[in-house]
């Protein structure tokens, strides 16, 4: 590497010292860009059926809005009150698999998805799971 700098380089250097301006932080404007295009949705508290239905339109409206990420919060079912009804397994969450079941059996909500996928440990692990939205024709 080259330790010779140059008279210009060190005039650079020092104006830009003594300049008091602040720099924009390109950073931050990634960061909230970044954050625009997914939204977080926890269906914790909900019925199976009001589950259904408020995912089919936060599809559409993220869909429209093209929002490429969703992070959908299912929760693991331990806290169930499965156990209640004799025809519903005790291991199961309810949410956590119809949800994405009721997605995969509609077409008109995978006309508008990529991909389904779990979510990494960071964003709940076994209790949440990625929609990957297309992007608006």
């Amino acid at each position: 590497m080259n330790s010779k700098i140059s008279d210009k380089d060190k005039k650079d250097w020092e104006e830009f010292l003594l300049n008091k301006d602040s720099l924009p932080n390109k950073d931050l404007n990634l960061v909230k860009k970044k954050k625009k295009n997914i939204i977080t949705f926890d269906l914790h508290g909900y019925s199976l059926d009001e589950a259904n239905k408020k995912i089919s339109n936060l599809i559409q409206d993220a869909y429209n809005e093209n929002v490429h990420k969703l992070v959908i919060v299912t929760g693991k079912g331990l806290h169930s009150e499965n156990e209640k009804d004799p025809y519903v397994s005790r291991d199961l969450g309810i949410l956590k698999h119809s949800v994405p079941a009721f997605i995969k059996n509609s077409n008109e909500l995978m006309s508008m998805i990529n991909e389904i996928k779990d979510a990494e440990i960071e964003d709940g692990g076994s209790g949440a799971f990625y929609i990957f939205l297309n992007k608006k024709l």
